[in-house]
């Protein structure tokens, strides 16, 4: 019996997860197979003595020894194996980057660059709701036509959760434009193309926007949809945004995910006590 089969079967059917998620489980635990033999028959130690012996990349490490942990965690609950060996596994210190973002004004340039596109009120539209909203490339690309609640966004996210998000009046306008001229009123989709899934794909939405970068005059190496969610997120906070609230707009399961946007506090927190401290005297250089 394939068990590796059976887990990704139950992570799909009762978690909800992505193929691209499957994918990945599916590729380490089977790397992991390969290796080591037969993982129910595997020990502590003949896992440890796997993962110490794999390229030294911590993210990469640190991927396999989590999907091996979800693997056996789930053979334990189906009484499957009574021991697990990972339980007392000791996982790779893992660094985060901080996340790579854009500047106001940045964002502004990228917007008004917007209207020398081709396709300029579509593309418009989806750099202010990526910008408005924070919402996942993916999440934006196959927003339906039923999400739109007028001020705010129903999303269906991650693990087929749902959230709301709030549109600003400028996010609400380029929507409402971008709709009157939309077209294809068959469609499911806000944006719909000819393509084979019936919407815009990543792959196009990501060649736009890059050459809408160059037309800025930012390099387009540093204009993304994941940095325009990450712009969405530090902006939010550096402006006084509870951490708690960002968490449920971008819809992370975790707030040690969300955690990663507080490299812009420190710049906040100078600016709050040179303006606050009596003392102060613009003679701050850090804190």
């Amino acid at each position: 019996m394939n068990y590796i089969d059976i887990f990704l079967e139950a992570l799909s059917a009762e978690k909800g997860r992505s193929q691209k998620t499957l994918d990945a489980y599916s590729s380490d635990l089977h790397h992991a197979q390969d290796t080591i033999g037969n993982l129910l028959d595997a020990t502590n130690e003949d896992i440890q003595n796997y993962l110490s012996h794999l390229p030294d990349k911590a993210s990469s490490v640190a991927r396999k020894a989590s999907a091996l942990r979800t693997f056996y965690k789930f053979l334990m609950l189906e009484k499957i194996i009574t021991k697990n060996p990972t339980s007392t596994l000791e996982l790779p210190k893992r660094g985060r980057a901080l996340p790579k973002y854009l500047s106001a004004h940045e964002i502004e340039l990228l917007i008004s660059s917007s209207g020398d596109i081709k396709t300029s009120v579509r593309l418009k539209c989806m750099i202010e709701l990526l910008y408005a909203s924070g919402l996942r490339v993916s999440e934006l690309c196959e927003l339906p036509m039923s999400a739109n609640l007028g001020d705010k966004l129903l999303i269906h996210g991650k693990g087929a959760k749902e959230r709301l998000v709030p549109m600003h009046e400028a996010a609400q306008d380029a929507l409402h434009k971008w709709l009157e001229i939309r077209g294809d009123d068959n469609s499911k989709y806000v944006f719909p193309t000819n393509s084979q899934t019936g919407h815009i794909t990543r792959d196009g939405f990501f060649k736009i926007l890059k050459k809408c970068a160059v037309l800025a005059g930012i390099d387009p190496h540093r204009v993304s949809p994941h940095v325009l969610r990450h712009s969405f997120a530090s902006h939010l906070l550096a402006g006084g945004a509870n951490l708690r609230v960002i968490q449920t707009m971008l819809g992370h399961e975790d707030i040690s995910t969300t955690q990663i946007y507080t490299h812009v506090l420190p710049e906040k927190l100078r600016d709050t006590v040179e303006s606050a401290h009596p003392l102060a005297h613009n003679e701050i250089k850090d804190i």
